[in-house]
């Protein structure tokens, strides 16, 4: 008795558990006979282990509703009243009828119950690489954050269809990351009315994908707008969230990432010593972290933004030297591709060189931020850096 591997392989493509098939095949029954099913686990075991090679008619009409093919395709001989070809839609309508008890439309479910699976999430989820690429080489601009609220469109629209519970966790967690990408290139654009309304949306997605990393990465975002806004208090309770998170507790990396957040609200706050504590913390956190398999949007942190980071919060403190001291460590090691980050870490050196009377200085290395944009425009929130140095 040999399993039927094209029946586990459908539903692993479908993220659907035993149990879980089993509700949707009466769920299949009830929409095709008006009455519940009798599906249980145990029947889906059997149709996996290849005990029940040839299942009953109503059986076989729910399979074909859940996956969208004939039966054949997943592995099974059809009832003998199934095999008629489809030219003779009498019979098919009377095959139906006699199976479900009730005159179904001869028009094929299959059409308009289509699934939607995990290759589909992988599928959607393979260009939100290019969006992070784009941000890291120019910043925030009006065309990534159309073309990441377009993505997030087609995920919403996926979310029509059939799918099981972990399939719909990960569009929703999608649909967070995209929208949370359209949000960050408004913040990097200075358009902050934009960014908040995002940023609300995004949390909503965060909560329904049950998703620590992407909550988390919400809660990150949130604290950003707040620094951006001024709105000192909001910055640190969302950097507290982003720090008490989930994920944070498990993982020292995402620790690191929340505790540098809390940093920077303390520094904003004036609390010098409670922003120093909190920066070593992320300093201890990130020494721990081990490599591992992360969000693509985590490979801009590491200990060389953590001392861009820390350069801010020295410079808050008024401690300028050590903020000069950050700022060179940022720059010799983040990598070439993150331009954006490479900008503002330089921004911040000139600042920090200015703050200590050195002009001249700090002009030709304000100088050098234009270079490495290599042309591109300026994000909104890299110009008002310059800004204030000027």
């Amino acid at each position: 008795m040999a399993a039927n591997r094209i029946l586990q392989s459908r539903m692993q493509e479908l993220g659907l558990t035993q149990e879980e098939l089993a509700g949707q095949l009466n769920k299949a029954l009830l929409d095709l006979t008006g009455r519940p099913g009798d599906v249980s686990s145990r029947t889906v075991r059997n149709l996996l282990s290849g005990q029940s090679k040839r299942p009953i008619g109503r059986t076989c009409a729910a399979l074909e509703r859940v996956f969208g093919c004939p039966v054949g395709d997943l592995g099974f001989s059809a009832p003998r009243s199934m095999q008629h070809p489809p030219e003779e839609p009498v019979r098919r309508r009377d095959f139906i009828a006699s199976t479900t008890g009730a005159a179904a439309s001869a028009a094929p479910v299959i059409k308009t119950h289509s699934s939607v699976g995990m290759t589909d999430v992988a599928r959607i989820a393979a260009g939100m690489d290019q969006l992070i690429e784009e941000d890291d080489r120019q910043g925030g601009h009006t065309s990534l954050a159309s073309a990441a609220l377009e993505k997030r469109g087609a995920v919403l629209a996926l979310q029509q269809k059939r799918a099981s519970e972990r399939v719909r966790r990960a569009l929703y967690a999608l649909a967070a990351e995209f929208t949370t990408i359209a949000a960050w290139a408004y913040i990097d654009l200075r358009d902050l009315d934009a960014a908040q309304r995002h940023l609300h949306e995004s949390s909503t997605f965060a909560g329904l994908s049950q998703d620590p990393p992407t909550a988390m990465r919400v809660w990150i975002n949130m604290a950003m707008l707040a620094y951006q806004r001024k709105n000192w208090a909001e910055q640190l309770a969302a950097a507290q969230a982003a720090e008490a998170s989930a994920v944070a507790r498990r993982d020292p990396f995402f620790s690191s990432l929340g505790r540098v957040r809390v940093a920077l609200a303390h520094a904003t706050l004036g609390d010098g010593k409670a922003a120093q504590r909190s920066l070593g913390a992320a300093q201890d956190a990130i020494s721990k972290a081990s490599d591992g398999e992360r969000p693509r949007w985590t490979a801009f942190y590491g200990s060389a933004e953590l001392n861009h980071l820390a350069a801010i919060v020295f410079s808050h403190n008024g401690q300028h030297a050590h903020a000069e001291a950050m700022a060179h460590r940022a720059l010799a090691s983040i990598p070439p591709e993150f331009r954006r980050n490479r900008a503002l870490a330089t921004c911040q050196l000139a600042l920090a060189q200015l703050r200590q009377g050195e002009p001249e200085q700090a002009t030709q290395t304000a100088a050098n931020v234009f270079t490495i944009m290599d042309g591109t425009s300026l994000p909104g929130r890299m110009r008002t850096l310059i800004g204030d140095f000027h």
